[in-house]
C-alpha cells in the first residue's frame, strides 16, 4: 500500500501510515482522501509545481481537476530505497580479519583500495581504541597475518 504524507516540504511517499501525523501533514492514501483533505489553493499549487517533470502553473484553475492531476502525479512517484544499508569498508575489513585465514595488510590494502599506512591506522586507531577489538598476529608464510582474537573468557 502507497501512503502519501503532504507536508510543508513537499511529498514523502512510505510504505506504512505513521503512527501520527506532525503539525501540518496530511496523510493519504487515496485520490478521494487527497480531494477531501483541507488543501489551499495556493498549497496544492505550490505541491504540484514541487513535483518533477511537469509543467508549472501559476493558477489553480478548476480544484477538482488540479486535484486529480496532482494524484496521478504522486502515484508516479518512485518508491522509496530500502533502508537497508550496505557494509562499510570498516564492516568489510572486519570481516575479512574474522575469516579463520584472517590477512595481511596487503591482502586489505589490495582489497579496500588504500595505502599500507591507512589499513594500519585503521587496525590500531579504529579496530583497536575505538572499537576495542584484539588484534592477533602471526608470521605465516604469505607474511604477517592479522585476526581478530576471539574476547578472553573471564
Amino acid at each position: 500500500m502507497r501512503i502519501y504524507i503532504i507536508g510543508n516540504d513537499g511529498i514523502t511517499l512510505c510504505r506504512e501510515p505513521p503512527a501520527a501525523a506532525n503539525e501540518g501533514e496530511i496523510v493519504v492514501a487515496s485520490n478521494e482522501e487527497l480531494h477531501t483533505a483541507r488543501l489551499s489553493g495556493k498549497r496544492l499549487l505550490a505541491l504540484w509545481n514541487a513535483l518533477p517533470d511537469v509543467e508549472k502553473r501559476k493558477k489553480v484553475g478548476d480544484r477538482d481537476a488540479l486535484v486529480d492531476e496532482l494524484w496521478s502525479a504522486i502515484e508516479t512517484l518512485p518508491e522509496p530505497q530500502s533502508e537497508e544499508k550496505r557494509p562499510s569498508k570498516q564492516d568489510a575489513v572486519i570481516a575479512m580479519l574474522r575469516r579463520p585465514e584472517g590477512a595481511t595488510v596487503d591482502e586489505v590494502a589490495s582489497a579496500m583500495g588504500w595505502q599500507r599506512h591507512t589499513v594500519r591506522g585503521l587496525f590500531s586507531g579504529t579496530l583497536k581504541k575505538k572499537l576495542g577489538l584484539t588484534l592477533a598476529s602471526a608470521q605465516e608464510e604469505r607474511g604477517r597475518v592479522y585476526r581478530i582474537a576471539a574476547p578472553e573468557q573471564a
